[in-house]
């Protein structure tokens, strides 16, 4: 994505918190750029590399160690033989694999309950955290003329849980990531941001680009209602468009 410094009236270029600030050359939004964390992140990123080269490298090594060996499931089949040919010393080697078939089953079907539960919990962690980050949006707050949920209904799908942290993955699947920290993962209200930014109904829920804000009333209607034109509800998606007329109890208006 292009980006070009921004320069004040007198040629010289912005700088906000000791960075200067580039401007997207498609959507106009204005980006500091971390020169010290920009470092960090390549030199980071040097050192992830050659690590990979070495372990690629051992992994070469190991693997001359299976020269010849050209069907590796059978070579795999005959050390399960060799196996049950020391075990039939006691017991029969149909019966070393029934007996340990049934251990396995009945250790599944024991444990199968706790890691339902784990799932479980680790799934509502996930909802917990993500809707979390939506309450407590700057973004949103400052920038955004509807509800937190309804905004979360809208983008939510985006966010997911992973090591730990938030990560934001666009429309086709690919991970968001900071433009003002090359190579890292972007923030929460920088990933959220982005997504507004090509959401196609955009301007129906930016503050000051529509009518159909929580703030938005008829000209000519009663005092406190609060209404949104059809052509604004036409520009919205069918969760949007349930929250504003029965969430928020806006009127539609022709």
């Amino acid at each position: 994505m292009p980006h070009k410094l921004k320069l004040d009236d007198t040629g010289h270029v912005v700088v906000v918190n000791g960075k200067p600030v580039y401007i997207d050359d498609e959507t106009g939004r204005e980006v500091e750029f971390d020169y010290s964390a920009t470092l960090g992140t390549i030199t980071r990123l040097n050192n992830e590399n050659r690590t990979r080269r070495e372990q690629h490298e051992a992994a070469v090594q190991a693997l001359k160690l299976f020269e010849g060996i050209d069907d590796p499931a059978a070579a795999r089949a005959a050390l399960t033989t060799v196996k049950g040919l020391t075990d039939k010393q006691l017991v029969d080697a149909g019966e070393v694999e029934r007996v340990k078939a049934e251990a396995i089953r009945a250790i599944e079907e024991k444990y199968a309950p706790v890691a339902a539960e784990r799932d479980g919990l680790k799934s509502q962690l996930t909802r917990e955290i993500i809707g979390g980050s939506f309450a407590r949006s700057k973004f949103i707050a400052e920038k955004l003329a509807v509800p937190t949920d309804m905004v979360e209904a809208t983008f939510g799908s985006g966010f997911s849980v992973e090591d730990g942290r938030i990560v934001a993955k666009d429309r086709s699947g690919n991970q968001i990531y900071s433009d003002a920290r090359p190579g890292e993962v972007a923030s929460f209200d920088e990933a959220l941001e982005k997504m507004v930014a090509s959401y196609p109904h955009r301007d129906s829920i930016l503050k000051g680009t529509g009518a159909s804000g929580s703030g938005a009333q008829a000209g000519n209607g009663a005092a406190g209602t609060r209404t949104i034109s059809r052509e604004a509800w036409n520009r919205l998606d069918p969760i949007a468009q349930r929250s504003v007329i029965t969430e928020q109890g806006m009127t539609l208006v022709d």
